[in-house]
């Protein structure tokens, strides 16, 4: 993970200066498969996931360990009709992962580039998620229980967001976390950005559940994480989409 001095907003357009974020890679690359997937869960040696990925700073009203959950009108094609769950929110941005978007992509495609031998044959079957626009080419592991790994941040009590491939070799034989969520690539805004499309009703915020990332379907997601306001997302329009 290389630090870099800027990160763009998920949408294009508008920068934030934020020392501690990665560079937003091409959209071109969304849908791409990591060309080097070697990298994409690799522990950072000169530099520390913590300080460079998520500079925690307090503000009034932290989204952390939040689910934000598209409202209908979200015109974004990398965003309608998502959950994405928020790891990091603070003064500078917020970072999330979203979670009811699988791709065709499997653990043992990626296992396999990597050169992992996958033991488990479940394990091996379950989907890499697209988890955001920003940087594509990451591997991002949302996890349950929290652990000890070489990178990691822990955003909950409960839920862990990982980037170092050990957690992947653990997984491969079966030692690894008992509920996990792998995606590439992450959603990221820069300073004052969420807070701004709040306001747009862009979008509805609510206390996240970790069983509506590890538990539920991820076809049936978008509308169980709207249903713990209670709120039939459905019929929503124009309403203000805070929690």
């Amino acid at each position: 993970m290389a630090q870099s001095s800027i990160t763009e907003q998920h949408s294009g357009g508008e920068r934030a200066q934020n020392p501690y974020a990665p560079m937003e890679a091409p959209a071109s690359a969304v849908s791409r498969t990591p060309r080097d997937p070697s990298h994409a869960f690799a522990a950072c040696e000169s530099c520390d996931l913590g300080r460079y990925y998520f500079a925690m700073i307090e503000q009034t009203e932290n989204l952390t360990n939040h689910f934000l959950i598209a409202m209908p009108g979200m015109a974004d094609p990398f965003f309608a009709k998502t959950v994405t769950y928020l790891c990091q929110h603070n003064a500078d941005g917020a970072l999330g992962i979203i979670v009811n978007r699988p791709s065709e992509l499997t653990m043992k495609d990626i296992m396999q580039q990597m050169n992992i031998e996958v033991r488990q044959v479940a394990v091996g079957k379950m989907p890499i998620y697209f988890g955001g626009p920003v940087q594509p080419e990451r591997g991002f592991v949302l996890h349950e229980p929290l652990g000890q790994w070489d990178s990691t941040l822990n955003v909950s009590e409960a839920i862990a967001l990982t980037t170092s491939r050990d957690i992947l070799e653990a997984l491969s034989i079966g030692k690894g976390p008992q509920r996990v969520l792998v995606a590439l690539g992450y959603a990221g805004w820069g300073r004052g950005q969420l807070e701004r499309e709040m306001a747009e009703n862009a979008w509805l915020s609510a206390p996240a559940d970790q069983s509506i990332i590890f538990d539920h379907p991820s076809s049936h997601r978008w509308k169980a994480a709207a249903e713990l306001m209670g709120v039939d997302i459905s019929l929503l329009s124009s309403q203000a989409g805070h929690g």
